[in-house]
């Protein structure tokens, strides 16, 4: 488990709490992620060592690291598992044993890196919440190709999901009608952060569900088949939005993508 801030020098970036600020696959073949990965969004992944422990792959998107790789229980389906910065992780903690809320890793320090712990919310979906200790990235206009765009939970109850997020960590939200559900996006302040709603399959597992961005949706999904991944959700329009598709990687996790438009 790792540490958004591990390579990088923020020692003047401010925090933003409510920001998802780094994404890890948890995955059995670690290997075989990084040939997909690196393959479809011309990411550049290395093992760099941490001290006296293994060392962990790292996901680089140009210079920037964003991402990073780590094995889990055999007894676990590999999936991306988003990382929230929060004021103080001890908090976060016992605000979420008092909710009664799973706890799957307590408070950890990470070095001299920061703190993490891992939680699951109401409806199941796992995450992590985090505090470096040397701020958070900064917000951009604009995501550069190959970096992180969005993330979205797809849970069993979106009520709860959502009343769960804006009381733990202070969240409001706009809602958007889309047919028969709701739409809702999570924001801090006006920035928006995240989007929830409720899972087309009713059977289907709770999730964080991130969005990388790329040059062109279309010629990505394309290159998720040649390279041995499924296109699950084809690509199709968001209006005012992009072009985006989802895929499963060739070891089971689910990832989006996703081109904007100019102006998003």
């Amino acid at each position: 488990m790792f540490l958004p801030t591990q390579l990088e020098t923020r020692m003047t970036t401010p925090y933003l709490p409510g920001k998802f600020v780094w994404f890890e696959l948890l995955t059995q073949d670690i290997d075989k992620a990084m040939k997909f990965y690196d393959s479809l969004f011309s990411w550049h992944s290395s093992r760099v060592p941490m001290g006296e422990g293994e060392a962990y792959p790292i996901i680089h998107n140009g210079e920037q690291s964003i991402g990073g790789y780590r094995k889990g229980p055999a007894s676990v389906k590999s999936h991306w598992v988003s990382y929230l910065s929060v004021p103080d992780v001890d908090v976060a903690h016992r605000a979420a044993v008092a909710a009664g809320r799973r706890i799957m890793m307590a408070p950890t320090n990470f070095g001299p890196v920061g703190r993490a712990c891992a939680m699951a919310d109401p409806t199941g979906a796992s995450f992590c919440v985090w505090k470096g200790t040397s701020g958070d990235p900064v917000d951009v206009e604009m995501t550069p190709m190959g970096g992180w765009f969005w993330n979205e939970l797809w849970s069993s109850d979106a009520s709860a999901a959502l009343a769960f997020y804006e009381s733990m960590f202070g969240f409001t939200h706009d809602a958007m009608p889309m047919g028969p559900m709701t739409y809702y996006v999570l924001k801090t302040g006006d920035r928006a952060r995240a989007g929830l709603c409720q899972s087309v399959n009713p059977a289907a597992k709770s999730m964080w569900l991130p969005y990388v961005a790329v040059p062109d949706c279309d010629a990505t999904a394309k290159k998720v088949t040649a390279l041995g991944g499924e296109v699950v959700s084809p690509p199709g329009d968001i209006p005012g939005i992009g072009r985006f598709a989802i895929a499963v990687d060739t070891t089971g996790a689910a990832v989006a993508f996703i081109t904007p438009l100019a102006s998003s």
